[in-house]
């Protein structure tokens, strides 16, 4: 079982805390991490392109021209895919691009992703921030004191005057337990949790 050291906000030690080694040392697996990443990302495609095929033009109904006779080649529609400016015969139509990974492949993902930000010591516990008021600076000072650069970090969000502070601050990212993905972990090389957060976190994993 991996003990990590908790820290307060001025990077002073304030205890430490005991992890679960079926959550946090889990051997990674690129191929599960790849899938679960592309899922996410597919869910996110509008999938809303589409060109104008035959059914969808207007016109076309008229012959051009005469079968025979005028020496150019026959044609019995104005928006024959032939034609510059004609309708598309294969082009792209809307379709969703999702598909579905099984819920505990996914646990698994988020698991392999945590335990990789604790191997590479990018794992940080938080006690928890407090801020005179809630101001981007005072943010921003603590973000300097804890020396992070693009991180993800992990609160509860029952503290919206903190939330306020800290989402304006360049690459920084809020999320909570409830929200926590694979695709956010693997993005931000810093992961920061307070610690009342990472109890719903190990809640959520081991449910």
């Amino acid at each position: 079982m991996a003990e990590v050291t908790v820290y307060d906000q001025e990077k002073r030690q304030a205890g430490s805390v005991n992890l679960d080694p079926e959550i946090f040392e889990v051997p990674v697996r690129p191929e599960i991490l790849n899938l679960v990443v592309r899922a996410i990302r597919a869910g996110w495609r509008a999938g809303t392109h589409a060109t104008l095929n035959r059914s969808r033009m207007k016109g076309g109904g008229a012959k051009p021209w005469r079968q025979k006779g005028t020496g150019r080649a026959r044609s019995g529609s104005g928006i024959s895919p032939v034609w510059r400016g004609g309708a598309v015969v294969f082009g792209p139509q809307p379709r969703d691009y999702s598909f579905k990974v099984n819920k505990k492949v996914r646990r698994l993902a988020l698991k392999m992703a945590l335990s990789a930000r604790l191997a590479e010591d990018r794992f940080l516990v938080l006690k928890g921030i407090v801020l005179p008021e809630a101001k981007t600076r005072h943010a921003a000072g603590i973000r300097r004191t804890l020396e992070l650069g693009k991180t993800l970090m992990v609160i509860t969000g029952e503290d919206e005057a903190l939330a306020r502070s800290l989402r304006n601050l360049p690459d920084f990212l809020l999320r909570t337990p409830e929200q926590l993905n694979v695709y956010d972990v693997l993005n931000h090389p810093h992961l920061v949790v307070l610690e009342d957060a990472l109890e719903r976190v190990v809640a959520r994993l081991s449910a």
